[in-house]
């Protein structure tokens, strides 16, 4: 198994995270799981790394949270997208194409 680098990855994580809220509302658990699906478990978030990101969003009014409802026993916090966030996802999705 060839592992991705967490160097390789660290400077785009941000819009990695921001790319999936886009899609759908999510919460933590299933954003670190739905990266290692799509990297076939190459690259695998740190928990901590993941709530520093979302620390870091929601610091920067990129994304907001709301906690869902009841899901056995524990309620999820979910993760959405604001239009500041479209904003800077589409920018750096213009870096990446040149």
């Amino acid at each position: 198994m060839s592992l991705i680098s967490s160097d390789i990855i660290r400077g785009h994580l941000d819009a990695i995270i921001l790319r999936l809220i886009r899609e759908k509302d999510r919460y933590g658990y299933e954003i670190s799981k739905e990266i290692a699906s799509r990297t076939s478990n190459d690259f695998q978030i740190k928990e901590a790394t993941l709530y520093a990101v979302f620390q870091r969003l929601e610091k920067k009014n990129f994304i907001e949270s709301y906690l869902g409802s009841e899901s056995n026993g524990a309620r999820r916090r979910y993760y959405s997208i604001t239009a500041s966030g479209n904003a800077y996802l589409e920018e750096e999705i213009k870096s990446w194409r040149k």
